[in-house]
């Protein structure tokens, strides 16, 4: 039986369970009065049946368009056929990270490249002192990892850690590099994508000299309204290089503006 077919299926025969309750309903009544109305009945079941096809075209989607986000984020910048497509899914590992825990951890050597489609993540380094410094947020739509572990095989100095519960698509090295063998147009892509973040980290370390601590701050919330609602304050600090009680008082300043 196929997931669709199931799925339609399965939405039917709830439709006909509440169909069966309100008959009973009216039948169990006392007073020999319908328990309710034939218009409300006949609304109340078209009604129910709609939310449940609703959701089950919902879960179908889900269902089978799992890798549907990185594709739209692939054809931004080439264009696919369907087998290339299918050959790309065919090569990422789905990856699922509770919140608090580790996608990646110093020391230890990057073996994917990651594709966020659900949570946030945080990639973050730490000095003599232990206080975090943190590089980047990444949530859907968005790639993450340590590039330079990940192609030299060296030992990463970098933390990935998941402040939300996060899922991802991860492709690893060895899949990585049969993907240019077999579909070389993603050289391209790559290329681009490691070129977007390498201006994105020379933005960003400009910015830690050119601006004040709360002038990083406004422009992290422009850049990422999405993004600074999801975070915490100590996190955010770490991102802007100040103090979490100096970020308070950013906070609060801006807020008043």
């Amino acid at each position: 039986m196929s997931r669709l077919f199931y799925l339609e299926w399965f939405s039917t025969e709830i439709w006909i369970f509440c169909t069966k309750t309100c008959n009973r309903l009216n039948n169990q009544t006392t007073d020999h009065k319908p328990f309710i109305g034939k218009k409300e009945y006949n609304f109340a079941t078209s009604s129910i049946k709609s939310l449940i096809l609703k959701n089950v075209h919902k879960t179908i989607f889900t269902l089978e368009h799992p890798h549907q986000l990185i594709i739209d984020n692939v054809c931004r910048f080439i264009d696919l056929t369907e087998l290339e497509k299918q050959k790309y899914t065919s090569l990422l590992t789905k990856i699922r990270v509770r919140k608090k825990a580790f996608l990646l951890q110093a020391g230890e050597i990057a073996r994917y490249e990651y594709f966020i489609t659900k949570g946030c993540l945080k990639v973050y380094t730490l000095d003599k002192e232990g206080t975090p410094h943190i590089s980047m947020f990444a949530v859907e739509d968005h790639w993450t990892g340590d590039m330079a572990s990940f192609m030299t095989k060296a030992p990463s100095h970098y933390f990935i850690k998941a402040t939300e519960d996060s899922e991802l698509l991860g492709i690893s090295r060895t899949n990585y590099d049969l993907l240019f063998k077999e579909v070389p147009k993603f050289e391209r892509f790559y290329r681009i994508l490691y070129q977007k973040s390498l201006i994105s980290y020379i933005k960003r370390s400009n910015q830690g000299i050119s601006l004040t601590a709360e002038e990083r701050y406004i422009e992290f919330k422009r850049k990422y309204p999405n993004i600074v609602h999801r975070i915490t304050q100590k996190d955010l600090a770490g991102y802007i290089g100040i103090t979490p009680e100096f970020m308070s008082k950013i906070i609060s300043k801006v807020n008043r503006m």
